[in-house]
This record gives structure tokens, sequence and C-alpha cells, in this order.
């Protein structure tokens, strides 16, 4: 169980990495916006998309999670190492699993 966490421990790493830079553009577009008098309606614009990126984001980081947090579990009962193949194949397909779970979730209802 030691060896997959020392493996994911730098993509979380660089995930964190990730996330730290785009706050910080983020934050200096909002600022970079306010010192430009940018109109109203284009900033309650940005702020909605924002809170509905967010909201969304969290559905389907929770999703993906939660599906890796099963194949871990299946990991520890069949008793699979590092050294299993099986044991990524399984990581990345419940990954892949949980994101499309969002995905249809996500997907607008068809129009007749």
């Amino acid at each position: 169980m030691f060896d997959i966490l020392a493996i994911l421990l730098p993509f979380f790493l660089a995930l964190c990495i990730v996330a730290v830079i785009r706050m910080m553009v983020d934050a200096r577009l909002r600022r970079r916006l306010a010192e430009t008098h940018a109109s109203e309606d284009m900033v309650a614009a940005l702020v909605r998309a924002d809170e509905e990126t967010r909201r969304q984001s969290s559905l389907k980081w929770g999703l993906v999670l939660t599906a890796m947090g099963g194949s871990l579990c299946l990991i520890d009962l069949f008793g699979l190492g590092v050294e299993d193949p099986t044991a990524f194949g399984l990581l990345i397909g419940f990954a892949g699993l949980g994101m499309l779970a969002y995905h249809a979730l996500r997907r607008p209802a068809p129009r007749d």
C-alpha cells in the first residue's frame, strides 16, 4: 500500500501546484478587470460562471475520488501490489468510470 502512495504522491503534488497557479492567475484577472473598470454585466457573468464551474468541479472530483477509493479497496482485497499492472489498470479504469459517471450526470436532458 505504501508503494502505491509513493508513486501517486508526485502526481498529487503536481496537481496542487497547478491549482495554486490557477488561483493566482484567476485572482490577477479579477484584479485587472477591477482596475480597467469593466462593465458590471461582464463581472457578474464571470462570477456566475466561476460559481457554476466550482460547483460542477466538486461533483466531478467527488465522483472520481469515490471511484478511485473503490479501486483502492479492490486492490487491497485482491492483495495486489505496486508491481502488479492490474493495480494500475484498476486505478485508471475506475477514474475513467468516475469521469463517465460525471459526464452522464452533467449531460443536459434531450430536447423533443
